[in-house]
């Protein structure tokens, strides 16, 4: 089967194509063929409005930056052909600031790929063929399955939330939004010894947040906000809905702390801004991940968390199209997935 490239050429219209050949790898770079990839809910921006948080598509654009793949071509980096590895798709410059504070995530003049804020734009890894920096490609054993392996991206932000909330063994922490992003945070927290509770509008997705790790599971308007009123050391926001923020601000305890792990869309809101001076609550904004990737790729390769719970449906690549539908119906309950030729 000959190599495809998927492409957003506009809202809602995803192209797929065979993909050329491709020219010499760069230094530094190892050429790699798609293993599995997952849809973000920033994929989901993109595609609905070729746009995501005032950052604009100026052209048509590969989406995907939550992947794994084999390696093709090692390019002397020592790594081998056929080896199975994550991709962190965040190439920070190494040299600024925030680099070498370790905060990679801050970088000023990292590239990311499948995404505006770079320009011009990188393709990203819904292809089957990805020429990645060595350094980014992250090796596992051969016994690691590849849909596991396509958690690491998201994995290691749902687990940069946790740490910038303080999530501990022993703690009470709430996590509003059964999203695929606040499934991780689940399975991230409980994993920690954390007693979870998730809380989301939709029943099914509660019930995928109880096996994903979660002791307790509340759908939104059947229970009395009185009873979880300040009952939460930490409180991570993973809807990106300003009730449910609101909700977070009511049920964490006085010092307690917000860790906000979702991209919270532009809007005109009524924000319950007193209680963060009440009750002098610590908010935290979480984005992307640093040291959190290799923590994430170690848990993968652990087995400690059950990620086949919290995949919802796997397509191949050249349907990627109907992938994002689905996953904008909102009726997806867990991560979609994309399987590559190296799968």
């Amino acid at each position: 089967m000959s190599p495809i490239q998927t492409s957003l050429t506009a809202a809602k219209e995803v192209a797929s194509a065979a993909q050329t050949a491709e020219g010499p790898i760069a230094g530094g770079h190892v050429r790699l063929r798609l293993a599995m990839a997952s849809l973000c809910g920033t994929d989901l921006h993109y595609y609905a409005h070729f746009a995501n948080a005032g950052f604009l598509l100026q052209n048509p654009v590969t989406l995907g930056h939550e992947a794994c793949a084999r390696v093709i071509d090692a390019n002397g980096s020592g790594l081998r052909p056929g080896q199975l590895v994550a991709l962190n798709p965040i190439m920070n410059c190494q040299v600024c600031e925030a680099c070498e504070r370790g905060e990679e995530n801050l970088c000023t003049a990292k590239k990311f790929p499948g995404s505006a804020t770079t320009v011009p734009h990188l393709d990203g890894f819904f292809r089957d063929i990805i020429d990645h920096p060595a350094r980014c490609c992250r090796p596992v054993g051969d016994d690691v399955d590849p849909r596991h392996l396509t958690f690491a991206e998201p994995l290691a932000c749902a687990l940069h939330a946790l740490n910038k909330g303080g999530v501990a063994e022993g703690q009470d922490v709430l996590v509003t939004g059964c999203g695929p992003m606040g499934l991780l945070a689940i399975a991230g927290a409980a994993a920690r010894g954390a007693r979870v509770t998730a809380l989301d509008l939709r029943p099914q997705a509660v019930e995928v947040a109880r096996k994903a790790g979660a002791a307790t599971g509340l759908v939104a308007g059947q229970f009395d906000d009185s009873d979880i009123a300040g009952r939460f050391d930490v409180v991570v926001e993973a809807s990106g809905a300003i009730p449910a923020f609101n909700a977070a601000l009511k049920a964490v305890r006085r010092k307690g702390r917000v860790s906000i792990l979702s991209n919270i869309q532009m809007r005109a809101a009524e924000v319950m801004l007193h209680l963060i001076m009440l009750k002098e609550i610590e908010i935290v904004g979480s984005f992307q991940f640093n040291r959190e990737f290799e923590e994430a790729v170690g848990l993968i390769e652990s087995g400690a968390i059950d990620f086949d719970v919290l995949t919802a449906q796997i397509f191949p690549l050249a349907r990627a199209g109907e992938a994002l539908e689905l996953m904008s119906s909102g009726q997806a309950y867990g991560k979609i997935l994309l399987a590559g030729e190296g799968a």
